[in-house]
Order: structure tokens, then C-alpha cells, then sequence
């Protein structure tokens, strides 16, 4: 960057993001803050689906400074929506509970934080509980690698109750000290990029979807393009719903109108005109044409491919849902996401699956229309809706269980050596052999291995121990009558086997 470039640049305020444990208050203090200190007090108009708000806050200078939190889900579901939080916040909070201290939950969110190499603050939180042990919870972080302030490490901890709204405000200072490290800072002048944190269909405005712009100015008569969709900005709105004609950096907004889904957490960019809009949509595709074919899962007798088409209340969660679902695949069942969606299920939802008897429509958090229940009827197509995850799971590893192509698979049952050859005919031996491993049965189908090496088969068709027949043997010496093509001499080993269906 030019120095003249530099020069345009002025500090921005920070993007906030809570996380932690579902029970350890994240929802609570994300919950006082909204009430307490959003600008103007205008709580009651931000929408549900906004997922984030400015707070303003006097620091201890006199200033008033803005912030920026995203609420994202403290479910370990979640964990990529809670991932994507992370890469589009400036600064993390990581909340831990003064009662139940560290749990896994709590780890996982700061492996989060880590690996987005966001700066980040511990709010150890609940501390009016009557069980609150602060000094528990500083111990545990320090085991699991979490080094605070004055315990050995360089990292900024702060002792809150979310409920009853104290030392929040040492928190916001922190949080602004933190920020400052970090010399945030925008250049108005430019075009506005950053952060989709969230989309969803509304059911009057069509595609929506939540921005958080990380740089430049984003106006009234632009256009927005995240990855290949694309919207116009006739209509802009703040985090409370309201109209606006701008919008710069770290604040949230609201886009409707978009001409294909916005995926969460990738980058938008604004554009002045339409035809430079276009000519970035149109790079994408030329772009990603090619990588798309890596997606295609080759087709093989002992591989089954479940095609599933999947429909969410918001887009967030179907990013979740569908790293839940690639958890359940195995070497022989790969799961195909043919296409993810918002809103309720529809008439061409079904007809989009009745292609293939074999495709799974899935909704979460979503219904299947009235006009699309007659087409499940006569399709026969299969809709699963839930609205829990682990429900929505279990569902898919009861698939699983049943689409998991059966194959014959060989298990040895034991093993013998030859001692030595007594006799050969055509396709014949008589050998005398010993018990390695396991039992040799009459009628057992062989490998012969040689010095470790394959090199053919037999059949075992006649055992005799101390001069008497016998069916089986799993000790000793002894001497058999073996059917093959191939030459046996001294060393072979023998392994006999069967066929398992798995």
C-alpha cells in the first residue's frame, strides 16, 4: 500500500465475538449487553436474523467508542458456524463459568480462537453464584494451556456476572485496550468487503442477508457479489432494522434481494456499477468450474452414495448440518449434498428428489409446504424434518447402517507349515504339516503363502493324526491331502479361511 493510501486510513471499532460453553452464560451477558448498551437503547428493534449489534461504550478517557458483537451458537454442533464467528471477528470472548469451570466445550471454542489467530480475553463469568471458585477456573486454564495475566501468560481476564451486569464495563475497556493493540483501521474511501455472518429467506423480501463490513463504505445504488450472488443496494438496513443510506466499516448490515443464496462466511465486495458486479460473478465461476469436478465421488460396487437435498431455517445452520452429516460417512458410504437451501420445503424440493429413489430431502427447523405433501405421497420420495441436531443424526446413522454395502470379506481361522512332500499327483499332495495358529478343518479353501508372498490356492481335502482320520486339528503334526494347480514344497504356509459377509 501507497503512503498516500496509508494516510487514508483512520481506526475502526472493534468486531466482537462471545463464545464458550452453551451453559456458561455467553447467551446471558450477549443478552445484557443488547440491553444495556446498544446506541440509542433501541434494543427492541433489531431482528432476529441481524445476529449482531453495535454497543457504545465511554472509555475511560471520556471518548465514546463503538463495538461490534456477533452472537453465533454455543452448541459444539455448531462448531463451523461458531468457526466462521471467529474469522469474522477482530477480538474473542472467551466466557468460562466461575462454577463448573473448563469443560470440553470451553476448549474447543479456544482451539477455535487459536486457530483463527484472533486476539482474545477470558471473561470468567457467574462469579455471584454461591459455588462460584475463581481461583478453580484460573488453575484449570492454566492446565490446559490458557495463560492469563499475572498466572504465568499474556492473556487479559476480566471476573464478571453477566446476570446482575458486573465489571461489564471493565470488560468493554478491555476489549477497546485490546482493539487499540491491534491498530484496527479502514479506509472509507473504498468500495465495502467483509464478512457474510448470516443469510436467510425472508418470506416478503425474498434472499437476505446479514454483512459485516470489515473495510471501505458501503452506499445506497451499489452492488454486492459474494461468490456468485448478487444484490443491489436500493435498500439498505442497520443492525436495528432501520433504512439507511451508508454504512461503513464494523457495522452489521442488512442486504435483501440477492439473486442466489449467500453462503456464510465468505467475503462480499461492493461495486460502484452493475457491469463490474457481473464481471466479478462471472470470475468466480470461471474460477471454481474447474475444482468443482474434484466433488464428484467415484462410483464403486462396495460404495454407497446417499444423496441428500437439505433446507434450513437460516443458512448458518445448514453449513452446521451439513459437516454433521459428512461426519457419519464411511469407506463405504459417502454422503452427496446436492443442493442446500433455505425456508420451508417445497413442491420443487420433491420434485428435484424424485430423481433418484435413493435421495433423502431433509429439513431442519423448517416445514414441508401443504402442496409438497401430496407429491412426497405419490413420488414416494423421503423427508425427514427435526429441529434437533443429535435427533436429525441419529436418523442418518440408522441410514447408514442399512445402505452400507454387504461384501464377502476372507478371515483366516488358522494356519499350518509343511514339513515336507510325501507324495504328488496330477492336482494332488500329500504332505506332512504343523499347527502355526488357529485350526485347520476338512474342507477348508487355503492361500499358500511363500516367504510371506501369495502364490496361490488350495483345498484341504483329507487330515489324519496319529494314523486316524479326523475333521479338524488346532495342535501337533500332522498329515493332509491337499487339491491344487500349484507346486507345494517345504516351508509353505497354509491359511485356511472363510468367507464373511460384513
Amino acid at each position: 500500500m501507497q503512503k498516500n493510501e496509508k494516510q487514508k486510513e483512520i481506526e475502526r471499532s472493534p468486531v466482537v465475538v462471545v463464545m464458550g460453553h452453551i451453559d456458561h452464560g455467553k447467551s446471558t451477558l450477549l443478552d445484557y449487553i443488547r440491553k444495556t448498551n446498544v446506541v440509542a437503547g433501541e434494543a427492541g428493534g433489531i431482528t432476529q436474523h441481524m445476529s449482531a449489534y453495535e454497543v457504545v461504550h465511554k472509555a475511560k478517557d471520556g471518548a465514546t467508542k463503538k463495538m461490534t458483537f456477533l452472537d453465533t451458537p454455543g452448541h459444539e454442533a455448531f462448531a463451523e458456524m461458531r468457526s466462521r464467528g471467529a474469522a469474522a471477528a477482530d477480538i474473542a470472548v472467551l466466557v468460562v463459568s466461575a462454577e463448573d469451570s473448563v469443560k470440553a466445550q470451553t476448549i474447543e471454542a479456544w482451539n477455535t480462537i487459536i486457530e483463527s489467530k484472533t486476539p482474545y480475553i477470558v471473561a470468567i463469568n457467574k462469579i455471584d453464584k454461591p459455588n462460584a471458585n475463581v481461583e478453580k477456573v484460573k488453575n484449570d486454564l492454566l492446565e490446559k494451556g490458557i495463560y492469563l495475566e499475572g498466572y504465568g501468560g499474556d492473556v487479559p481476564f476480566v471476573e464478571i456476572s453477566a446476570k446482575e451486569g458486573t465489571n461489564i464495563e471493565q470488560l468493554f475497556d478491555l476489549i477497546l485496550i485490546v482493539a487499540e493493540i491491534a491498530e484496527l483501521k479502514g479506509d472509507p474511501s473504498v468500495g465495502a468487503e467483509g464478512i457474510v455472518i448470516e443469510s436467510h429467506l425472508d418470506p416478503k423480501r425474498g434472499l437476505s442477508a446479514t454483512l459485516i463490513i470489515k473495510n471501505g463504505t458501503l452506499k445506497k445504488s451499489m452492488f454486492v457479489v459474494v461468490d456468485d450472488a448478487l444484490a443491489s443496494t436500493r435498500l439498505i438496513e442497520d443492525f436495528m432494522g432501520k433504512k439507511v443510506e451508508s454504512l461503513s466499516f464494523s457495522s452489521p448490515v442488512g442486504i435483501t434481494g440477492f439473486d442466489s443464496q449467500p453462503k456464510v462466511g465468505e467475503r462480499f465486495y461492493a461495486f460502484a456499477n452493475k457491469k463490474d458486479a457481473e464481471q466479478a460473478v462471472r470470475i468466480f465461476k470461471e474460477t471454481t468450474r474447474n475444482s468443482a469436478q474434484t466433488d464428484k465421488i467415484e462410483a464403486r460396487e462396495d460404495l454407497a452414495i446417499v444423496p441428500i437435498l437439505i433446507k434450513t431455517d437460516v443458512s448458518g445452520t445448514g453449513v452446521a448440518v451439513v459437516q454433521e452429516i459428512k461426519k457419519l460417512e464411511t469407506d463405504r458410504v459417502k454422503m452427496k449434498i446436492i443442493t442446500r437451501g433455505v425456508g420451508a420445503i417445497t413442491e420443487n424440493d420433491v420434485k428435484m428428489a424424485s430423481g433418484d429413489k435413493n435421495t433423502i430431502v431433509l429439513g431442519f427447523n423448517v416445514k414441508l409446504e401443504p402442496r409438497a405433501k401430496d407429491h412426497v405421497e405419490n413420488q414416494g420420495v423421503t423427508v425427514a424434518t427435526f429441529d434437533i441436531i443429535y435427533k436429525l443424526t441419529d436418523y442418518l446413522k440408522e441410514i447408514v447402517a442399512k445402505r452400507t454395502p454387504r461384501t464377502q470379506v476372507a478371515e483366516t481361522t488358522g494356519s499350518v507349515r509343511i514339513l515336507k512332500i510325501f507324495s504328488a499327483a496330477k492336482d494332488k499332495m500329500v504332505v506332512g504339516a504343523r499347527i502355526e495358529s488357529g485350526k485347520i478343518a476338512l474342507g477348508n479353501e487355503a492361500r499358500i503363502m511363500r516367504r510371506d508372498f501369495p502364490i496361490g490356492s488350495c483345498k484341504i481335502t483329507n487330515i489324519e493324526q496319529h494314523k486316524m482320520k479326523v475333521k479338524e486339528i488346532n495342535d501337533g503334526e500332522c498329515g493332509m491331502l491337499v487339491e491344487t494347480k500349484f507346486e507345494l514344497a517345504p516351508g509353505d504356509v497354509l491359511e485356511a479361511f472363510t468367507m464373511v459377509t460384513k
